[in-house]
């Protein structure tokens, strides 16, 4: 089923949220400087797809957390609306919440002197659990998550990795139709790193989850989502799949070929007398009798072909040769220079 085919379960309609100054009178009577209103996110709307995993990637203080936070119902909007599989986070709340789990990447909501499960059986009490029921799927979350040896060790022990597994954790207890995960792989080591992306996978795929994720982790975003928006200064800049933003991007690729048998000198000569020098750099490689290459080429030109001919009848022979597209990281970049212009 194609992702236009399914019903939405989270929809984001003309949001926007200003922070206003605190205490703003009481700063003009007493005639104290502050800072303006902070324009969060401005007329924003999207919408995200029964079963989808929808990434959000931006700087910091681009407007990802307020988002996620108004989408969890911690934060209310200024204008527009935000409605969680048909409920609005406003006015039906409550609901939302029922729907909803949240991890965030700064998580200061558990009890630093209770262990994990006991802060665990906290939280699955708030939901609804009977004692038996609580521990039965609070030992299925452990064992997912690999978090079997921290049961009984203090919140305040844990490593900040461990926390946010934890996080993660307590947003999956009830098993709502809708998580919203802020940088889940946040301080998390490699290895854990890659289970917790083979967890959020299955989710979404197994139990049909909606998935809405931030990460600073462009490779990650790039091998979960379906689709990713882009947000600069509170406003979404681009929305799409990761390979359509990339390819909107440029269809240029970053082309390199490492050669051995023709020297520095000789390569830069054989290569100067049917092309232009300034389209070349060239380096020594890490081996001596190496040489590398790099230039930019466009996707369907023939430039790759002329240059690994001139090399080899010249004398070269070919090691490798690597090619690298624009990644979500030149997109990225290209819109924040965008907005800095």
């Amino acid at each position: 089923m194609t992702l236009e085919a399914k019903s939405a379960a989270i929809s984001v309609d003309h949001l926007s949220k200003t922070y206003p100054v605190s205490f703003l009178r009481l700063k003009k009577l007493l005639r104290r400087k502050f800072k303006p209103p902070v324009e969060a996110l401005r007329n924003i709307s999207f919408t995200i797809n029964e079963g989808e995993i929808f990434g959000l990637i931006g700087q910091n203080g681009a407007g990802k957390t307020t988002l996620t936070k108004i989408i969890a119902t911690l934060v209310q909007p200024t204008t527009g609306n935000v409605t969680v599989k048909g409920h609005d986070t406003v006015k039906d709340d409550q609901r939302v919440r029922r729907n909803v789990g949240l991890s965030g990447a700064e998580e200061r909501s558990f009890y630093w002197r209770l262990t994990t499960e006991q802060n665990l059986l906290f939280f699955a009490r708030l939901h609804g659990f009977s004692g038996r029921a609580a521990k039965s799927r609070i030992s299925e979350l452990f064992e997912l998550l690999e978090l079997q040896e921290l049961a009984t060790r203090r919140f305040a022990e844990l490593s900040t990795g461990n926390k946010q597994r934890l996080s993660v954790a307590r947003a999956m207890l009830a098993q709502p139709p809708v998580l919203l995960l802020d940088e889940p792989t946040r301080s998390l080591d490699p290895i854990a790193a890659a289970r917790m992306r083979s967890t959020i996978k299955s989710l979404a795929q197994a139990n049909n989850a909606t998935i809405f994720l931030t990460s600073h982790n462009l490779n990650e975003v790039e091998e979960l989502c379906d689709r990713v928006a882009i947000i600069s200064k509170g406003e979404i800049r681009a929305l799409d799949t990761p390979r359509n933003l990339r390819a909107a991007h440029t269809e240029e690729e970053r082309v390199t070929i490492v050669f051995g048998g023709l020297g520095l000198a000789d390569s830069e000569q054989a290569l100067a007398r049917s092309f232009r020098p300034e389209l070349f750099v060239f380096e020594p490689s890490s081996r001596a009798d190496e040489t590398s290459v790099k230039f930019v080429r466009d996707d369907h030109d023939q430039l790759l072909d002329r240059v690994l001919r001139t090399l080899q009848q010249s004398g070269a022979l070919i090691k490798s040769v690597e090619s690298e597209k624009a990644t979500l990281l030149d997109v990225l970049e290209r819109y924040e220079e965008a907005d800095n212009d």
